[in-house]
């Protein structure tokens, strides 16, 4: 029976549209396009490849950086003045030189370890002196940083932009739900029009067939004539029922084209199924998935963690801090280059600073108070999430209860008003029922089909909305949280 009532809405179809035999968009295929072209979904996109990059960025600057700097020739001619021996004298140094360095972070402590090795070449001549002086050198150095008494700068970079990172995958996972919900309501109101449209069909067969019985009986002279001008101007309504039908269907599918960012003169005919099968919910289970799946909430503690490290930045200032400097190397220099370390001299150093504030006029103390303001409101926004998903979860589970009792009232008013159709058409056959009367039943049977397809489609949207709200889908019982591990992520 199903399957000759979908052969019958194709053929109705295509005959309303007037188009051949072409491609029937299911919602999947529907939110397939909409997901390549809606702006808001290609927006997240660009964000989220924007967090990625930032995040892998960071994480490779906390590797060895190789460096080479090379100075290939410099000149120097300097007329300078000697206080020791009271005379002016003329100085001028050619050189070339170029340091190699490897410099590594230290994520753990935040300090750096480097590697410095400086090679040159120097040709000095003084006329006080009249001398030249040619000179290689060389000079081998390990340093090691250490900030004291502050917080670690680098773990905290790194984990924001991996906050960053988990907030714009969260973002763009909500628009898809989002894009979701929005063609889904697009989608199933182009379905409602279509079925509006095979109704208004059934109509008119109706009232062509009710038209030709009363055309006979007015030949035959067994009905007065009056009883046709009622059927002509019914099967006249009938008519244009049809039509006002195709142009709403045309405007939904315009509609539900802009949404998904299709070109409007894309053919687009749409087949679905909405003889939904009711689910079961449990309203605590939904609550409880709602709570242990919700983006916003995971946003929302995302917000309290960066509002923790703000509050850490604004106790760091002008807060009491310190810095160890150590290094060691090895410095040679010769005429020759063969001989640069026949004499080499040992570089030790040792540095130990403090920062100490003294006064800042309240400037630390008023950071403090608008962070702490801030980590409060942002726990209380937290609070105020967890109660407005629950109140909206007890909302939705109320509507699809009071659904599933629309859904069968309105089969049950299907059923009714098809046999009373048909009890009445019969008596219009007989010459018992005017044609007025037979319209004001099928006018009837029209509008209780249209509210048992509005009845489906509104179950069908609030157990997407259900879907949306708990990120659990309750027809397949799975869970559908997104991950940074996705396939859908992992290209961006």
């Amino acid at each position: 029976m199903k399957i000759r009532k979908k052969i019958m809405l194709l053929g109705v179809l295509f005959l309303a549209t007037g188009i051949q035999a072409q491609e029937l968009y299911t919602l999947n295929r529907v939110l397939e396009i909409a997901y390549e072209n809606s702006p808001s979904i290609r927006q997240s996109k660009y964000n989220l490849v924007n967090s990625r990059e930032r995040l892998n960025a960071q994480k490779a600057s906390l590797k060895s950086k190789f460096f080479l700097n090379v100075s290939p020739f410099s000149y120097d001619h300097t007329r300078e003045y000697d206080d020791f021996s009271s005379t002016w004298y003329t100085r001028e140094i050619m050189g070339s030189s170029g340091t190699f360095g490897i410099s590594q972070p230290i994520a753990l402590t935040d300090g750096t370890l480097s590697l410095y090795n400086q090679f040159g070449w120097q040709n000095a001549y003084n006329d006080n002196t009249n001398i030249t002086n040619q000179t290689f050198s060389n000079n081998v150095q390990i340093r090691f940083e250490q900030p004291l008494f502050t917080y670690n700068q680098t773990k905290m970079g790194l984990r924001e932009l991996e906050l960053n990172l988990e907030n714009t995958l969260l973002g763009y996972a909500m628009q898809k739900l989002n894009v979701e919900k929005e063609v889904s309501q697009y989608f199933y109101q182009v379905y409602q029009e279509q079925q509006a449209l095979i109704i208004s069909r059934e109509e008119l067969e109706n009232q062509e067939k009710s038209h030709e019985i009363i055309k006979n009986k007015v030949e035959a002279g067994l009905s007065a004539r009056e009883e046709l001008w009622q059927a002509e101007l019914n099967l006249a309504n009938a008519r244009s029922s049809v039509q006002n039908a195709q142009v709403t269907l045309e405007n939904a599918k315009d509609q539900l084209k802009q949404t998904i960012g299709a070109d409007l003169d894309m053919p687009l005919d749409i087949i679905a199924e909405v003889d939904v099968k009711t689910i079961d919910v449990a309203l605590n289970d939904a609550i409880g998935y709602a709570l242990q799946h919700r983006m916003e909430l995971r946003q929302r503690e995302i917000d309290i963690e960066t509002a923790q490290f703000d509050l850490i930045r604004a106790k760091a200032t002008n807060e009491f801090r310190g810095n160890l400097s150590l290094a060691v190397g090895l410095f040679g220099e010769n005429e020759n280059f063969g001989n640069i370390y026949q004499s080499p001299t040992d570089n030790e150093q040792v540095e130990l600073s403090f920062e100490i504030p003294i006064f800042d006029w309240g400037q630390r103390k008023s950071l403090v108070k608008a962070a702490e303001a801030t980590l409060d409101r942002q726990e209380l926004n937290f609070e105020q999430e967890r109660v407005s998903i629950q109140l909206n979860i007890r909302q939705i589970y109320r509507n699809l209860q009071n659904l599933v009792s629309q859904i069968e009232i309105a089969r049950k008013s299907v059923e009714n008003a098809r046999l009373t159709y048909e009890l009445n058409l019969e008596k219009y056959e007989n010459g018992d029922l005017t044609s007025m009367d037979l319209s004001l039943y099928q006018n009837q049977l029209s509008e209780q089909k249209n509210e048992l397809t509005r009845a489906l489609i509104n179950y069908k949207l609030e157990l997407l909305n259900l879907k949306i709200q708990t990120l659990w889908d309750f027809e397949s019982d799975k869970s559908i949280v997104p991950n940074e591990y996705s396939p859908e992520f992992k290209n961006y």
